[in-house]
């Protein structure tokens, strides 16, 4: 079981328990399963080792010696469905960036795991806003394959589990089409080929040692996903751009696809949903802030939802530090006609069926313990978690910002550093 750090007693409000227990009895005033059962008001949750064992009423039976907590919000860990969290610490020092690699000659058989750094700073910043499962997502360098993407948790431990090639990740759009030569067509044109290469590995490679576009490694890092035994993420905006990937998936039905951004997704919702496939999208992209996202819209959530278009809500645009944010966004698609109920969705089940987390994003007995207790509602920005429990250990619910923020709270007025006055 991995080892995390218990936040102390004083801080939570938790009553005294021995540092060895490993059952919880969370009780909400209200609880979102994110299953059949619903919203229950006065909820309990049973935890037990890195299990949910029980989820009922106010008087649902309890085991004797649980540590309790309370809370007026109970949820399923939060799921950032498209992060870089734990790839960069400072994005314009190279050194400690990690999401791409422009120089490198391979492409797709990147793989982001061997680049993440439990130690982030960002890790700890997403934990204490309710996150509990990261979707980590490579950036591209010189190809229109940023390589393999995975899943982990925020715990911060340096024996983090890590679902390692969970998927990979490919530009297309306005990106793709710098990257492949210049325009749309050449990036799909490219992408059509190197899925040829993949699904030709190793026997085109036997008596050549190159593909038409691919080189041995990276056609051997893509053929899972060529042969559809590994879900492929693929950036895209534009209408035009969502209905050519629903063309290669109409020709190639075994593909396994999701796509991410999808600003204008809205116009071709009815298609998407006749296809089950799922989109992952900034809910408050709302501005033409490129050519592709001249008909990006705050009602883009509430129109999928409406057609329904299985979709998560993620902070596409600043994805390595503010993945934490997704939960405002979410906040804002409630305020744009989604329901509530959809937006924390969106936020818990949505990703964690995208990417094969079985049992994530619900309460429910069986399902991983995975969860978190609230002072208030979670979509709103006021409120925080009081308590964030991973696989069924409490998690610290510190920071480095809570750190500096309670240092300097404590020192006396001589101890703080002088403030700037003119002479």
């Amino acid at each position: 079981m991995i080892r995390t750090l218990f936040t102390s007693v004083a801080a939570l409000g938790l009553a005294a328990a021995p540092a060895f227990a490993d059952t919880f009895v969370i009780r909400g005033e209200t609880v979102w399963t994110g299953t059949a059962q619903g919203t229950i008001e006065n909820g309990v949750v049973v935890i037990e080792d890195d299990r949910i064992v029980t989820v009922g009423g106010a008087d649902t039976e309890v085991p004797g010696g649980a540590t309790e907590i309370s809370a007026k919000w109970v949820t399923p860990g939060l799921i950032a469905s498209f992060a870089r969290t734990g790839l960069v610490e400072v994005g314009a020092e190279d050194s400690t960036n990690d999401t791409a690699a422009a120089m490198s000659p391979f492409s797709a058989a990147l793989n982001a795991a061997d680049g993440f750094n439990p130690d982030a700073t960002a890790i700890d910043v997403t934990r204490i806003e309710g996150f509990t499962r990261l979707v980590v997502v490579p950036n591209t360098g010189n190809a229109l394959f940023a390589g393999q993407g995975f899943v982990a948790d925020t715990s911060g431990d340096l024996d983090t589990e890590l679902d390692e090639k969970a998927f990979t990740f490919i530009k297309l759009g306005e990106a793709g089409a710098s990257l492949a030569g210049g325009s749309r067509q050449s990036a799909m044109a490219l992408l059509r080929a190197a899925l040829d290469d993949a699904r030709s590995y190793p026997a085109r490679y036997i008596t050549q040692n190159d593909g038409a576009v691919l080189n041995r490694i990276d056609a051997q890092a893509l053929s899972s996903a060529a042969r559809g035994q590994q879900l492929i993420l693929i950036e895209a905006s534009r209408a035009s751009d969502l209905n050519a990937v629903m063309d290669l998936a109409e020709e190639e039905p075994s593909l396994k696809i999701v796509i991410v951004g999808a600003d204008e997704a809205w116009r071709v919702a009815p298609r998407l949903a006749e296809m089950n496939i799922p989109v992952i999208i900034n809910a408050f992209s709302n501005l033409p802030g490129s050519f592709e996202k001249l008909a990006a819209t705050s009602e883009n959530a509430a129109r999928l939802a409406a057609a329904g278009v299985t979709f998560a809500i993620a902070n596409v645009g600043d994805s390595s530090h503010q993945a934490r944010l997704a939960t405002q966004l979410a906040g804002n698609a409630v305020a744009n006609g989604l329901s509530f109920d959809d937006a924390l969705a969106a936020l818990t089940s949505a990703p964690a069926d995208m990417f094969g987390l079985t049992g994530y994003g619900r309460l429910a007995p069986g399902a991983p313990a995975d969860v978190v207790g609230w002072d208030g509602d979670p979509l709103e920005v006021v409120s925080a978690p009081i308590a964030v429990i991973i696989a069924g250990e409490q998690q610290s619910l510190e920071s480095r910002q809570t750190r500096l923020r309670d240092r300097y709270l404590s020192l006396e007025e001589s101890e703080r550093p002088r403030a700037y006055t003119r002479p």
